[in-house]
């Protein structure tokens, strides 16, 4: 792109006449060949993302999946537990207000 201002820029100062047009045409060609110049000059853009994590690995995904399982697995067996405890405590519970009827009953 250059190489054609360059030979615009010698076909105005090769004109004969000095007009209103053949300067405007020169001062174009000037400020299209500073903004060339500006844009060369100009950093690139930085090609990486900030702030941002590539995707997850296939291993990864597995491991978060095996740790979800695990989990579910650990709460199942934790409500289980509870369930049991709670019957356990039930029976106790009735066990020990029948033994106490009995005993006010005799008194």
């Amino acid at each position: 792109m250059s190489d054609a201002l360059d030979k615009a820029e010698q076909a105005v100062r090769e004109a004969s006449t000095d007009t209103a047009a053949v300067q405007l045409a020169f001062a174009a060609m000037e400020l299209a060949k500073l903004a060339t110049q500006q844009q060369a000059a100009a950093p690139a853009p930085c090609q990486h993302q900030h702030g941002r994590r590539p995707g997850r690995s296939a291993g990864e995904w597995i491991g978060i999946a095996c740790a979800v399982c695990v989990g579910g697995v650990g709460i199942a067996f934790a409500s289980v537990a509870l369930a049991i405890l709670g019957g356990t405590a039930a029976i106790v519970a009735l066990v020990l207000r029948s033994m106490w009827r009995d005993m006010q009953k005799r008194s």
